[in-house]
């Protein structure tokens, strides 16, 4: 008897409204993810939208965490600015050494062409800490679909980043800072 293959666990993240009044003029993004990420078959998806009690804090960060812990993938929808529970969230899936995709458009509030940082012109600047955790950068959701079958395909065929890139930043960090005196 063959054993049924597990199915493959999305986990959605990114912003959700903040109280009843802002939910009702809300377009839920998630259904356009859903969509889209559909043309991989079979696949669950989970998002921390669903248990939302917020007079239960630890609850509700442990529910969220869960979510991430026990997902195969993690993908993050940065088209707009991302709050708190965004990056915990972002921090989290490196903790238990989940993939992470960010969804991360040209000209949006974490990307930005041709802006000048001291004096310095970036072409295309992408926020550091999405750089940094992020496994995988893409503009729009379905070029990740063949990024994500090779994940399901054979799970060691990417590089995953796990909590220990935090750990590397640090180091290059110091390296650098050493370098320049």
């Amino acid at each position: 008897m063959n054993e049924a293959k597990k199915k493959f666990t999305i986990c959605l993240i990114g912003s959700i409204p903040k109280g009843d009044s802002e939910r009702k003029s809300w377009i839920d993004w998630k259904e356009k993810y859903k969509k889209a990420l559909g043309v991989l078959g079979e696949v669950d998806f989970t998002d921390g939208d669903v248990w939302r009690d917020e007079t239960r804090p630890m609850e509700l960060v442990g529910h969220d965490a869960y979510l991430v812990q026990s997902s195969d993938l993690v993908v993050v929808n940065a088209e707009s600015k991302l709050g708190a529970g965004t990056a915990q969230e972002m921090v989290i899936a490196k903790y238990y050494e989940r993939p992470l995709i960010a969804v991360l458009p040209k000209d949006t509030h974490h990307r930005r062409s041709n802006v000048e940082f001291d004096g310095t012109k970036i072409d295309d600047w992408m926020h550091p800490f999405l750089v940094v955790v992020s496994d995988l950068i893409v503009e729009k959701l379905d070029e990740a679909i063949p990024w994500i079958r090779e994940l399901r395909e054979d799970s060691s065929a990417k590089q995953i980043k796990d909590i220990k890139i935090i750990d590397q930043a640090i180091q290059k960090f110091k390296e650098f800072d050493n370098q320049r005196g």
